[in-house]
C-alpha cells in the first residue's frame, strides 16, 4: 500500500471528536432547548453567567462559545470583549445568541468581538448550521495568512 492511501485509511477510520460548545445563558429553558438541538452532534457545557464561564474557559477551551447578551453581573458583550483582549484565545470563536434584535444590539455584538449573531427564539437546524460554518471559517483563518 502507497503511503498516501495508508495515511487515508489512517485518518478514515479515526473517529472525529463532536465539536465542544460552551453555552452561556442564564435561562435554564434555553440550555434544554439548545441540548435538545445540539445534543447528537456537538458536545456541550453550560455556564449561567460570564464569570462562571470564563472559569470554564480557563478550565478547557471550547470550539465555540454561544452567549447570551444579558447575563446578571458581567453582560455577554463583556465577556466577548475579555476573550477577544485575551492574548490565547483572541480567534476563539463566538456566536451570540439573544433575544436582542434590533440593528444596533447587532452592531454592538460585532464591535464587541462576536463573529456570528442569532436571535431567540431560533431555529434548530438553522443554529446547527451557523454553527458548523462559524467552525469551518475560523478553521480556514488559522490555516491561512491574515489579509492586509
Amino acid at each position: 500500500m502507497l503511503p498516501g492511501a495508508l495515511v487515508k485509511l489512517y485518518v478514515s477510520q479515526q473517529k472525529l471528536r463532536k465539536l465542544y460548545i460552551l453555552l452561556v445563558d442564564s435561562d435554564l429553558y434555553v440550555h434544554k432547548r439548545v441540548q435538545q438541538v445540539l445534543d447528537e452532534t456537538f458536545s456541550i457545557h453550560f455556564a449561567c453567567s460570564a464569570e462562571e464561564a470564563w472559569r470554564s474557559i480557563e478550565d478547557k477551551v471550547p470550539d465555540i462559545v454561544l452567549c447570551e447578551i444579558e447575563l446578571a453581573g458581567v453582560s455577554g458583550l463583556d465577556l466577548c470583549r475579555q476573550i477577544r483582549s485575551s492574548a490565547t484565545l483572541h480567534d476563539l470563536p463566538i456566536m451570540l445568541l439573544t433575544t436582542l434584535s434590533t440593528l444596533q444590539d447587532k452592531i454592538a455584538g460585532f464591535d464587541a468581538g462576536a463573529d456570528d449573531y442569532l436571535v431567540k427564539p431560533f431555529d434548530g437546524p438553522h443554529l446547527v448550521a451557523r454553527l458548523r460554518l462559524l467552525s469551518r471559517i475560523k478553521q480556514m483563518e488559522r490555516q491561512e495568512p491574515p489579509y492586509i
